[in-house]
């Protein structure tokens, strides 16, 4: 191509241009530069990534562990008017130490994507004590002397139920897992290492807590993954603000004679004035010589972090104050984000917690000789309650106690409401309860409520973790 040709096309493609520019940059055209970003691929973690993340970084720590110990830190109760059964099933759940069992099995599944409970089962029959592929049979169930709770490292392979038109669509049948040596009928370790066997589990045999998985996916995604861009940040702005402060201040020394030294001399000068500077206050130097400190502007930074925090609070979805593990230093809003977490490990307890307790509650009651006389957990009445998961003092409970007591009237003086209808609502199946019901969120007090129940519960946490 000739000079000439050559002019001719850079005038096109200057032409061009500025046909381009005119046109402008409005939302959706081709030189509109938002439509050219597009959000960040999804980051695949495996399973020493996810374990790597939680022993290093203090703020994954209290992403994957909160949540689990808020659902099971206040344990649970046995309703029933069956004293005798109460009194033995709950004796059962603290031998097998239900409480720390169920914290594992939920900190797995957000760790790892999938948790998992191993469930003994002694039975009068051998053969179906001993098949861990059969199911258990429940008319035959002696004890349950153990739980288990292990990771999905011990877990080769489910089989799950994928017929839609099935009850149990959705379902596992039956786990592969890692469970005997070649040498004996445990697993043996030596160095990190184990010789072990495959074998089938019924699902029957094993709790499993899985609460992300897609469709075409067999195994559970760790919460980690759609938060690693933001744990990402965090992690850099702590390296930043270290960087920061190791270095927010330094002394400068201006004098003429430095332009004379050598690169030894300047070394050793240097060596000597920042020993004498740091440990002496009196700084002896020519007339025509200045010492002074310069120190990092740290303006906006705040800012920068402030964002950090509430963009990773929305996601994980707790107030910051419970993701630091301490008071978030204000009450304005903090007091309602605090009730609302609540409100949600509440939700986590009766979709995810209850039917996995309720089933071990069933074998329980099935026991001959374990958990008191067996039982048939069809021929009586019984529920599991969760217990408060913040408590406030007996003036406080009294207070509220007071103004459900003057709605209750209200409701029953206005025809909304039998007083049969309030009796079953307030003293529930069993008997008085130890908690209100109240929920009245239009009522003046509720501030002050509110308030105490923050101070509740950061008290309580205080003395969990002293």
């Amino acid at each position: 191509m000739s000079i000439t040709d050559d002019l001719q096309q850079l005038r096109q493609d200057a032409k061009e241009n500025r046909n381009d520019f005119m046109l402008g940059n409005g939302k959706g055209n081709p030189q509109d530069n938002l439509t050219r970003q597009r959000p960040g691929a999804a980051k695949i973690l495996t399973f020493n990534d996810c374990k790597n993340l939680y022993a290093s970084n203090g703020i994954v720590k209290n992403i994957i562990d909160i949540i689990p110990e808020d659902m099971t830190r206040a344990g649970w109760t046995l309703k029933t008017e069956n004293k005798e059964v109460k009194k033995a099933i709950e004796s059962k759940w603290r031998q097998l130490k239900t409480k720390d069992k169920f914290k594992k099995l939920f900190a797995d599944d957000r760790l790892y994507g999938d948790g998992y409970i191993s469930i003994g089962a002694v039975s009068n029959n051998v053969d179906n004590g001993s098949n861990l592929n059969q199911a258990i049979d429940m008319e035959k169930l002696k004890s349950v002397p153990y739980l288990n709770a292990f990771s999905a490292q011990k877990v080769s392979r489910f089989y799950t139920n994928e017929d839609m038109f099935s009850d149990d669509y959705g379902e596992v049948e039956q786990f592969e897992v890692s469970r005997r040596s070649q040498i004996g009928n445990h697993i043996m370790s030596i160095g990190g290492m184990s010789a072990t066997t495959q074998e089938l589990v019924h699902r029957s045999r094993i709790l499993h807590q899985q609460s992300l998985r897609f469709e075409d996916e067999p195994d559970g995604r760790s919460v980690l993954e759609g938060l690693y861009d933001i744990i990402t940040v965090m992690d850099t702005s702590l390296w930043s603000v270290g960087q920061i402060l190791y270095d927010y201040a330094f002394k400068v020394f201006k004098s003429p004679k430095v332009d004379g030294m050598t690169r030894k001399d300047k070394a050793e000068i240097g060596m000597l004035m920042d020993f004498k500077f740091r440990t002496e206050a009196l700084a002896l130097i020519g007339g025509d010589e200045e010492l002074k400190k310069e120190s990092t502007s740290t303006t906006g930074m705040k800012d920068l972090l402030d964002y950090g925090w509430d963009y990773l609070s929305g996601v994980v979805r707790m107030p910051k104050s419970v993701l630091r593990g301490q008071e978030a230093g204000t009450l304005t809003g903090a007091q309602y984000d605090v009730m609302n977490y609540y409100a949600r490990v509440s939700s986590m307890q009766e979709n995810e917690l209850r039917p996995h307790l309720e089933y071990l509650t069933r074998l329980l009651m099935c026991c001959e000789k374990d958990a008191g006389p067996k039982i048939d957990p069809d021929t009586f009445e019984w529920a599991i309650e969760f217990n408060p998961l913040w408590s406030v003092d007996s003036k406080t409970d009294a207070e509220i106690r007071k103004l459900t007591a003057e709605a209750d009237k209200i409701y029953i003086d206005s025809g909304v409401l039998d007083p049969e209808e309030v009796n079953e609502t307030r003293f529930g199946r069993f008997g008085l309860e130890n908690t209100s019901k109240f929920n009245a969120d239009s009522l003046e007090e509720i501030d002050e409520i509110a308030k105490k129940v923050l101070e509740a519960y950061n008290a309580n946490r205080a003395g969990n973790h002293g």
